[in-house]
């Protein structure tokens, strides 16, 4: 494998959610990532029992290392010192408590990119508070564009926050520290927070709600299930089919695949009576099953397409002809993306057991073997036997 970040080499130290997107990225990518996890790591609740099946972990080297001792410290400081990148996601000031802050690393390694991947930011009055994927999209307004016309607010599960405006714009934020290190020379801090990026991806709709095309009240929208052409139906056989047919040559075409006729019903724009068309077209839907609908749209332009089941995702002709999917280790999973002509990523690795690389990991950073003993007896480094 030989992708874009070939040569690049990252720390990342290990945490949940956001910032191992951000590290799956970069291996994929090309980088050498190694995750520094800790010694003996407690289950938590979103885990699972085979350390394989945490697929965002995959393409690193893990070291077990306890940050809470000075000698752990100091190896953790002497990893970062040979790194391009290092990416965290503690809360604000642990990393300083451990001797790891920008302040101390950078005076070691100044062309070290920081990222740094919080919720709530480095600072402001909420930075040293808890909080989820849930609390950013509800406090940056963004979650109050997500659910139905008279219902409460619904949490989308945690893309939007977590991955969307955490984890990947944390990646692009170290991808772009690294374009400017190129001319000038030095490394510098990325700040990443959760309820930045939660609100940075809804931009498009400040501006709609600003400009009085986007309604405040949710659930009576073009995509946010207020419209009877961009919504999600039941079919026959209790499952469902998404239909976005928003410009009018394609609404044409999905009323076509229904069999129904543009005489018979109001205006495609015509807001107060989306309710009224929803109902024809779910009485519609209802009538056949999903696969019964998806081939009387094949070809067609319809914008309709079968909502799949994770688990069907492995039969659609689509994705098996790009290779959407992979399998590796034992698991489904998706390919690395976006693609390169020239220099394209991969998987480099399953994901590891904490502690699965240490031994090599300490090598490459120059300990000799009688180092790696010593610190394996004093419990400062966690090994996988």
């Amino acid at each position: 494998m030989a992708g874009p970040l070939t040569g690049i080499k990252v720390v990342e130290l290990g945490s949940i959610g956001p910032v191992p997107l951000c590290g799956m990225i970069l291996a994929d990518l090309g980088a050498e990532v190694i995750r520094v996890d800790r010694v003996n790591p407690p289950p938590d609740l979103w885990s699972p029992p085979d350390p394989g099946g945490e697929l965002l972990n995959r393409g690193r080297r893990s070291i077990g290392l306890d940050l809470r001792s000075e000698a752990g410290q100091e190896v953790a400081r002497r990893l970062i010192g040979g790194a391009d990148v290092l990416i965290e996601g503690l809360r604000p000031g642990v990393v300083e408590r451990l001797g790891l802050g920008p302040k101390e690393m950078l005076e070691r390694n100044p062309g070290l990119v920081f990222g740094r991947m919080t919720g709530w930011g480095q600072d402001g009055p909420y930075s040293a508070e808890a909080g989820h994927d849930i609390n950013y999209l509800a406090v940056s307004g963004t979650l109050a564009l997500f659910g139905r016309r008279g219902e409460p607010p619904i949490q989308p599960i945690n893309f939007v926050a977590d991955f969307g405006g955490g984890g990947m714009l944390l990646a692009v934020g170290v991808l772009a520290a690294l374009l400017e290190r190129g001319i000038s020379g030095n490394g510098q801090v990325v700040d990443a927070a959760m309820v930045d990026g939660a609100a940075l991806l809804a931009t498009m709709f400040h501006g709609y709600l600003q400009a009085g095309v986007h309604r405040p009240e949710r659930g009576t929208n073009i995509g946010d299930s207020g419209s009877p052409f961009y919504n999600v139906y039941a079919t026959a056989d209790d499952r469902y089919v998404a239909v976005g047919a928003i410009e009018p040559p394609f609404y044409a075409a999905l009323l076509e695949v229904m069999g129904l006729d543009s005489a018979d019903l109001p205006e495609q724009m015509d807001r107060e009576r989306w309710p009224e068309m929803k109902e024809t077209f779910a009485a519609r839907f209802r009538t056949r099953t999903r696969d019964e609908w998806v081939a009387r749209a094949e070809g067609r332009n319809a914008c309709l397409s079968p909502v799949l089941e994770f688990a069907e995702t492995a039969a659609d002709p689509h994705l098996r002809a790009r290779q959407t999917f992979v399998e590796r280790g034992g698991y489904r999973q998706p390919a690395p993306a976006p693609r390169f002509e020239r220099t394209p990523g991969g998987i480099a690795g399953d994901a590891p057991a904490a502690g699965a690389h240490s031994a090599e990991v300490l090598a490459a950073a120059g300990y000799s073997e009688a180092e790696v003993a010593e610190l394996r007896a004093a419990g400062v480094v966690g090994f996988v036997d």
